[in-house]
């Protein structure tokens, strides 16, 4: 769980956490994407007027929005104007000499999430002389923004040393008025609680209303999202073509079907590189017999249950021996799984991916000119992840069975058998054994 910073609420005694700002923190942390950079910066105060009786002690709390780090920013608490210091923060010390003297030994600064941009302010003591209006600004090199709000003081009944006190034990003559005068006060605080609870009230519905179309927003978006990666997959189908195996470049470790549609690992892969998938000391894959030069082609992968696999492309020029970084730079564009449920591309380095359904059928859809390399979902129809990247040489598809780990599922690496709709850009002397009639789709590699 988050610990989030707690910020009292203005119209009670005493610090109590803020139901209005936990819901504006978690509405916060719930939007999609990133922050505009250009997004304009807003100082955030109390809103409303603060009521303290006297002797209490008040907080005031100011925060940016968007949350910005203010550690190196100077933070200026004033009265009615900016000259005016109650307590100032500059160069991350405070400055005590700056203050007014009406609030020297008086206040206390608050940085625990200073980081966040949320700063509070406690002033002790209050009096009647504090009532008016006071104001937070938030200064950098690159803005300057403040906040006002006011602060009621009420004096509590029968003060130290007020006339009221002597009048009172000097005489029970005015024990009616004062009677009178408590009941006024009882009835003005209680309906100043009233007054606070029902604007707390509608501040949390309005809050409510918010968070909820914020999260529809966010849910239509998904399912935008969804629908646009349903759309791209089945685009990416009109370019369906053969892939077969070249025996030839497998892994003595690995064995391949004699129609080439499927690899498996017939034993353990020789030394691999202990604690990282990514790296290995020989190349246990194999290749397509086919070789990509241009156009747009899409095939794809029955994976079924297993717990580890690689997928992808490569430079069929690139050595398969030695120790291999599967990424990019080194001439690979691969997904891979990693015992059981670890989803990650290498670009270059290792980035997880979170999937909501576990493929069991990858589609692979390259697109060379525009230099894309797409991989989708076909148990579900959704995107799962695009390289982007500048294609100048020959491409083979890349298979990675990897060896057999215990798991209960030790299916083969299977090429599925699509409907072939156009021609394809090979190369010349594979043309004869690329284009073959459309098999009707095995039942035992459709969708899970």
């Amino acid at each position: 769980m988050v610990d989030l910073p707690v910020f009292p609420d203005s119209c009670q005694r005493g610090p109590l956490p803020s139901s209005v700002f936990f819901l504006t923190h978690l509405f916060l942390l719930l939007q999609p994407g990133k922050l505009n950079s250009e997004e304009e910066v807003r100082v955030v105060g109390p809103g409303e007027p603060i009521l303290a009786l006297v002797g209490e002690d008040v907080e005031f709390s100011c925060h940016l929005s968007p949350y910005l780090d203010a550690e190196d920013m100077e933070i200026r608490w004033f009265r009615s104007q900016i000259s005016d210091v109650v307590h100032l923060y500059q160069g991350r010390q405070e400055l005590y000499s700056q203050q007014m003297a009406q609030f020297q030994n008086r206040t206390k600064l608050i940085k625990d999430y200073i980081i966040d941009g949320s700063v509070n302010l406690w002033l002790h003591g209050v009096v009647p002389a504090d009532e008016g209006l006071y104001g937070c600004r938030f200064l950098s090199s690159s803005f300057s923004k403040e906040a006002i709000w006011e602060l009621e003081v009420a004096d509590a009944f029968l003060p130290g040393g007020s006339p009221w006190k002597r009048a009172f034990l000097g005489t029970l003559v005015a024990l009616p008025l004062l009677l009178a005068l408590l009941m006024t006060l009882a009835l003005y605080f209680f309906q100043k609680q009233r007054q606070c609870q029902e604007k707390l009230r509608k501040h949390a519905e309005k809050d409510k209303e918010r968070l909820t179309a914020e999260l529809g927003k966010l849910q239509t978006e998904l399912d935008w999202r969804r629908a646009e990666g349903q759309a791209e997959w089945r685009a990416a189908q009109q370019y369906a073509v053969n892939v077969t195996l070249d025996p030839a470049s497998a892994h003595r470790s690995l064995e391949v079907s004699q129609d080439g549609k499927s690899v498996s690992s017939c034993r353990a892969e020789l030394n691999p590189v202990v604690g990282d998938p990514q790296r290995f000391s020989e190349q246990t894959c194999v290749l397509s017999y086919q070789r990509f030069s241009a156009g747009r082609h899409y095939w794809e992968v029955h994976v079924g249950r297993r717990s580890r696999w690689f997928l992808g492309v490569c430079l069929a020029s690139v050595p398969r021996t030695g120790q291999v970084h599967l990424s990019p730079a080194n001439g690979y564009w691969v997904l891979g799984l990693w015992n059981r449920c670890e989803y990650f591309i290498l670009d270059p380095h290792r980035i997880a991916l979170t999937l909501r359904v576990p493929p069991r059928r990858v589609g692979i859809f390259l697109d060379w000119e525009a230099g894309k390399l797409s991989f989708f979902n076909v148990s579900d129809g959704s995107h799962i992840f695009t390289f982007t990247d500048t294609f100048s040489e020959t491409l083979c598809a890349y298979f990675r069975p990897r060896s057999h780990d215990g798991s209960e599922h030790p299916d083969p690496l299977t090429i599925c058998p699509l409907p072939v709709r156009r021609t394809c850009n090979l190369e010349e002397d594979e043309l004869d054994t690329w284009l073959q009639p459309y098999e009707p789709s095995d039942p035992t590699l459709g969708l899970w």
